[in-house]
């Protein structure tokens, strides 16, 4: 069963009965989830273990949350003097877990993007994508939380999204259009994990047409 879910391009959302904490990933619903594998660059070709991640996903009446299991084999690469009160521009360029979701699945060029880093620094951003150009809503407020847990060989970097932020509540059923990222180490190129990879010929997260499902169960 879990190999059909690596190959299909369908994540869960996973109803929780209730509120679940950025920071609780003890949480007894995160083992109800099913994990969608980050395991290939964007590109399509698959990336070393050491590198590998698993994303899970619940929802509660208020928000969506995301947890990321990263092994870290590597050095972290990061800010050495993080800034917590505003997002951080820029925070694509080191190790950074993200996760992009379109509310509607008939407008996915429309989608919200959310990284979550190690220190816990963060951005959120409102995206129209378009033939000529991303638009970018930098003064996007989503009040996203994150939480993040180094461990000796792993990391678990997680992110709490309002619906309030999205525009919606969903409701079981529904699907919605992601994806999901990792960024990790210092090659300028070789860097860039993607749940559904984009085949762009350089690295590009943008590319709504490569997004897989969001299911809410």
């Amino acid at each position: 069963m879990t190999l059909s879910y690596q190959i299909e391009n369908i994540v869960e959302a996973r109803r929780a009965g209730e509120e679940v904490a950025v920071a609780d990933f003890g949480h007894e619903a995160w083992g109800r989830a099913r994990p969608a594998h980050i395991a290939r660059y964007w590109s399509g070709e698959a990336a070393p273990e050491g590198r590998h991640a698993e994303a899970r996903v619940v929802w509660t009446d208020a928000a969506l949350v995301v947890k990321f299991d990263c092994r870290q084999e590597e050095p972290l690469v990061v800010n050495p003097a993080p800034n917590l009160r505003e997002k951080t521009i820029g925070l694509w360029d080191r190790d950074v877990c993200e996760i992009f979701v379109a509310p509607d699945p008939s407008a996915p060029e429309r989608y919200f993007e959310f990284e979550a880093a190690p220190t816990g620094e963060w951005i959120d951003l409102a995206i129209h994508w378009r033939p000529q150009g991303r638009e970018t809503d930098w003064r996007y407020r989503s009040r996203m939380q994150t939480a993040a847990h180094l461990g000796e060989d792993s990391l678990t970097v997680a992110i709490r999204i309002p619906f309030k932020s999205l525009g919606r509540t969903p409701r079981a059923g529904e699907r919605w259009r992601a994806n999901l990222f990792r960024c990790v180490g210092p090659d300028p190129v070789y860097r860039y994990l993607a749940w559904q990879p984009t085949h762009t010929e350089q690295p590009n997260f943008h590319v709504p047409e490569s997004f897989g499902w969001l299911v809410f169960k």
